[in-house]
Parts: C-alpha cells; sequence; structure tokens
C-alpha cells in the first residue's frame, strides 16, 4: 500500500498545482482581453476627437469655398445665401452629433466586451477551484480505500460486521457496527 499511496497522493498533487495554474493562466488572458477593450475604447474616444477637427477643417474649407464663389457671382450675404449658410452650419453640427452618438455606442459596446473578458476570467478561475476540490476528495477518496479506511475496506476492524471493540494500551482500536 504504501508506493501506491504515495504514487496517488503525488498525482493528485501534480494535478491540482496544474488545475490552479491553468486557473490562473486563464483568468490572466481573459484579464488582458479586458485590458485590451478598455484600450480600445480609449482609442475610440481619441479617434471621434481626431475625425471631428478633420471634418470641421474641411467643412470651414468647403464653406470658404461657398462664400468666394458666392461673393463671385456677386451674391450677398442675405436672404437665400444666409439660410443655405445656416442650414449647412446645422448639418454639420447634427453630423457631430452622429459621430459623438456612434463614438460612445462603440465604447460602450468595448466597455461591455471588458466586462464579459472580466466575468469569463473569473469563471476560469472558479472552475479551477472547483476543479481543485474535486481533484482534492477524489485523491483522499482513492487513498483511504487504498488504506482500508474507507467504505467496504479490509482493516480487519469492523469488516466481518461483528461488534467487537479491540482495546489496547492507548484506548479503543476500532470496532465495528
Amino acid at each position: 500500500m504504501g508506493w501506491k499511496a504515495a504514487v496517488v497522493g503525488a498525482l493528485g498533487a501534480v494535478q491540482y498545482q496544474q488545475q490552479g495554474a491553468i486557473g490562473k493562466y486563464n483568468q490572466a488572458v481573459a484579464n488582458r482581453n479586458a485590458q485590451s477593450m478598455e484600450q480600445q475604447a480609449e482609442a475610440i474616444d481619441q479617434k471621434t476627437e481626431f475625425d471631428i477637427l478633420q471634418f470641421d477643417k474641411e467643412f470651414k474649407k468647403v464653406e470658404g469655398e461657398q462664400r468666394v464663389a458666392s461673393a463671385k457671382a456677386g451674391v450677398s450675404f442675405t436672404g437665400t445665401a444666409l439660410r443655405i449658410q445656416r442650414q449647412n452650419a446645422e448639418e454639420a453640427q447634427l453630423q457631430r452629433e452622429v459621430m459623438r452618438y456612434n463614438s460612445q455606442v462603440a465604447k460602450s459596446q468595448a466597455i461591455e466586451r471588458a466586462n464579459a473578458f472580466r466575468i469569463q476570467g473569473e469563471m476560469a478561475k472558479m472552475t479551477s477551484k472547483a476543479a481543485q476540490i474535486q481533484t482534492i476528495t477524489q485523491t483522499g477518496t482513492s487513498l483511504l480505500t487504498m488504506s482500508g479506511g474507507g467504505f467496504g475496506g479490509s482493516s480487519g476492524y469492523g469488516a466481518t460486521g461483528s461488534n467487537r471493540m479491540i482495546v489496547g494500551s492507548t484506548g479503543t482500536m476500532g470496532g465495528g457496527v
């Protein structure tokens, strides 16, 4: 029984350690993915600001060209020309708001993915803990069965169904029920 129990115990210990390492690794991968999603959310904000700046630059360019063309044509900035310019400014503002809204949606999705990765990491950790508990239980059961201390084992004490108690110098040694 001695060397077999040692092998079972050693294998159980190795399996326990490996399950813990796998859980930690999977959690680290999930946390890294979450961090990547958070960085993506920050990048979305930066890109939106850049896109809005580029849009404003292009809008001012088009607006300037429109003013020059109107001035060359001898159109004054009253009436229709002024309404067109105001309408273009309103449309530009609407486009900026659409860009910001789309950015917020994409950012929220990235943050939700980050949260999902963190939850996945916690689940991986909990799954490895459950596997470790199962390994300890199975290893302990195997060791008890091997030593005869388990149910139905043959330790010589109580295995025959008798109700005898063997008393030694240190007290009760065993018995059956």
